[in-house]
């Protein structure tokens, strides 16, 4: 069973099936070549994760409108602060180890390196890596989790507008100043270098997604 829901859920999270495209049960049947089983099962949890929303016959792949988008952004960066908040007092009190924090460094590094070379994609993918290497330094796995939907949310439905980013040299600065306040065990510092991080996303993404219906 999970192993259908790994195989859906990464068809759709990857771009195979686009947000708000209908998928029927046999084609996922005749594709992974599984039962129908399986399939309803690992449905009914991408249903309950906010990726796919009940159709006909099968499902449609879930499209956030400009709302929903902004509202899953401003619920990303009020976790984000606390999990960065978190790792920050963790820093602090000697848990975090330096190879986390140098593995941190690495992500940021991958993350500039596929977006000043315009390999969206795996863009999309290193800077995803990089705040889940964030959330995880925090040892919160309950924020962890939600932040694992929402990301998932966000990345769907607007991959249809990705478009290099306006603010490259921006975005790493931002990185690079939260991993030195985290290495530097400021909390506070910490918690709103993260989330003015996501809100200067949200701006950049308001302006590619304009005229998506309400």
């Amino acid at each position: 069973m999970d192993k259908v829901y790994d195989d859906i859920h990464g068809l759709i999270v990857l771009g195979t099936y686009a947000a708000g495209q209908p998928i029927s049960e046999q084609e996922l049947c005749s594709r992974l070549g599984v039962s129908r089983t399986p399939v309803r099962e690992a449905l009914r949890r991408l249903q309950s994760d906010g990726l796919v929303r009940a159709a006909r016959r099968g499902v449609t792949v879930v499209e956030l409108d400009a709302k929903a988008l902004r509202d899953a952004y401003l619920v990303r960066a009020s976790l984000e602060a606390l999990t960065a908040e978190q790792a920050a007092r963790r820093q602090q009190a000697g848990e975090l180890s330096p190879a986390s924090l140098r593995r941190l460094t690495e992500y940021a590094d991958l993350a500039d390196e596929a977006t000043r070379l315009g390999d969206l994609l795996n863009g999309v993918a290193r800077n995803r890596a990089f705040h889940r290497c964030v959330a995880e330094l925090a040892d919160l796995p309950m924020a962890l989790d939600v932040l694992d939907r929402i990301w998932d949310q966000i990345i769907v439905s607007t991959r249809a507008s990705l478009t290099a980013s306006a603010r490259p040299a921006r975005v790493d600065d931002e990185h690079r100043r939260l991993i030195s306040a985290i290495a530097e065990g400021e909390p506070d510092e910490t918690a709103a270098r993260a989330r003015e991080h996501v809100m200067a996303t949200m701006s950049t993404v308001d302006e590619t997604t304009k005229g998506r219906p309400t």
